[in-house]
C-alpha cells in the first residue's frame, strides 16, 4: 500500500467538482470521454473490457489524438469566487494516453462576460464547432492570469497518478482555463481554496455553514470514512462516500440502553467544528442522513460560539452554547429543527455515538453588527 502525504492545501474546501457546484462551460474536444467526467465527485475507475463506438471507455476527460494545429483546453466555472490555494491533477488509469503537460489560467468574469460563452453541449465523440471557437475568443481566455505554468504530468499508475500543485496568488477567481499540451487525458481535477463570495444582505435568509458562503471545517474527532467538510457542500449527496462518516466507536456498550428522552446511553461521541463565512443568527437547522441507512447516528447536538475573527484551535477551551439539544435521528432522512441562536462565528456538530451524516444546513441571517 502506497502512503501519500497530502499537501496542507487539500484541507481547504474544493470548488471545481460537480458536488461543490463546479461545471464545465467549454471544451475544445470530448472525443473519447467528455470533460464533465474530470470533475465528477467519485474516484476514477477502470473497466477492462468496456469500449464505445469511439474507442476505449475512460473515466476522465480524454481528447482525440491531435492531427491539426494547436492544443486542447477547457474552461471550468468554479462553485463560487475563491482564492485558489492548490490543485490536484489525477491521471489515474491514463497510462499511455495521459496529457503530457498542462497549465492553468484563471479570471474573474462578470455576468456580461459569462454571457459571451457559447452554450455547452457535452457529448462523447464531439468537438467544439468553428463558430463556438470564434465566439469563445471574445473573453480572451488565452490572456487570463497564469497561475500554473506549463508543467509535466506523470502517467496514471498508482504511484505516479497524483499530481499536486501549490498555487501562490491572492487574487480571487470565478473561472479557470485548463490547457493540456497537446492532447490526451486527465481523470480528475480538484481545485482547493478559500471562498470570497459577497456577503448577502442582512434581510436575506442564507445557509451560514455552506462552503459557498465561505464556511470551513476547522477540526474533527474522527473522519475515518468521509470528511466532515463534505457536509457543507451545496448539492445533495449521491452516496455514503460523499458525507461525514466515522469509524464505529470501540467504547460502545455491549448491550444498548435508552435514556428517558429516547436517545441511547452511550459513553462516547464524535464532533466536527466549522467556522462560518459570516457571523450570523441561525433559525432553522437541517441534518440530512441521506444514504446512511444502517449506520446513521442515534442523535445529534448542535452548539455555537462567537470567536470574533479567531480560528478554532484544539489547544484552547471554548464556551459552547447549545443551539439544538441532543435530538434523535433516523435512517436516510432530512431532519428539520427550529431554533434561535445568538450571533455566532463557529458551529460544533456532535453525533452520538458514531455513524454518518451527509449534509447539514443552518438557515439564518448574516449579522455583522459590532463585528
Amino acid at each position: 500500500m502506497i502512503e501519500i502525504k497530502l499537501p496542507a492545501f487539500t484541507e481547504l474546501n474544493e470548488f471545481a467538482s460537480i458536488g461543490a457546484g463546479g461545471s464545465v462551460v467549454f471544451a475544445t474536444d470530448d472525443f473519447f470521454a467528455p470533460c464533465e467526467n474530470m470533475i465528477a465527485d467519485s474516484d476514477p475507475v477502470f473497466v477492462v473490457d468496456k469500449y464505445t463506438e469511439f474507442g476505449k471507455w475512460m473515466d476522465g476527460w480524454e481528447t482525440r489524438r491531435k492531427r491539426v494545429t494547436g492544443h486542447d483546453w477547457c474552461i471550468l466555472k468554479l462553485a463560487t469566487k475563491c482564492v485558489i490555494g492548490g490543485l490536484l491533477v489525477d491521471t489515474a488509469f491514463f497510462t499511455g494516453n495521459y496529457a503530457p503537460k498542462y497549465s492553468i489560467q484563471a479570471a474573474s468574469l462578470t455576468p456580461e462576460e459569462e454571457a459571451l460563452i457559447p452554450e455547452r453541449h457535452s457529448e462523447m465523440g464531439s468537438a467544439c464547432s468553428k463558430c463556438d471557437l470564434e465566439q469563445i475568443t471574445q473573453i480572451d481566455s488565452d490572456k487570463w492570469d497564469e497561475i500554473v505554468p506549463v508543467t509535466p504530468l506523470r502517467a496514471g499508475y498508482e504511484e505516479t497518478r497524483l499530481n499536486f500543485q501549490k498555487v501562490v496568488c491572492d487574487e480571487a477567481y470565478t473561472h479557470i482555463r485548463v490547457n493540456i499540451f497537446p492532447d490526451g487525458g486527465i481523470a480528475r481535477l480538484r481545485v482547493y481554496g478559500e471562498a470570497r463570495s459577497e456577503a448577502p444582505p442582512p434581510h436575506h435568509i442564507v445557509d451560514l455553514v455552506s462552503l459557498l458562503n465561505g464556511a470551513t471545517c476547522q477540526g474533527s474527532s474522527n473522519a475515518h470514512y468521509g470528511h466532515p467538510r463534505n457536509m457543507i457542500k451545496p448539492c445533495k449527496s449521491e452516496s455514503m462516500a460523499d458525507g461525514w462518516e466515522t469509524a464505529r466507536r470501540l467504547d460502545r456498550p455491549e448491550i444498548i440502553e435508552a435514556n428517558d428522552d429516547g436517545t441511547l446511553k452511550v459513553p462516547g461521541e464524535e464532533w466536527a467544528i466549522f467556522k462560518l463565512g459570516y457571523p450570523g443568527r441561525i433559525e432553522k437547522i437541517c441534518v440530512d442522513t441521506a444514504h446512511f441507512k444502517g449506520n446513521f447516528p442515534d442523535s445529534v447536538k448542535i452548539e455555537g460560539a462567537f470567536l470574533g475573527f479567531a480560528d478554532w484551535t484544539p489547544e484552547l477551551s471554548y464556551n459552547w452554547n447549545t443551539i439544538l439539544k441532543p435530538s434523535k435521528l433516523s435512517a436516510h432522512n432530512e431532519h428539520w429543527y427550529n431554533c434561535k441562536s445568538d450571533v455566532i462565528t463557529h458551529l460544533k456538530v456532535t453525533m452520538a455515538p458514531d455513524g454518518g451524516i451527509s449534509r447539514i444546513r443552518t438557515l439564518g441571517y448574516v449579522d455583522t453588527k459590532g463585528f
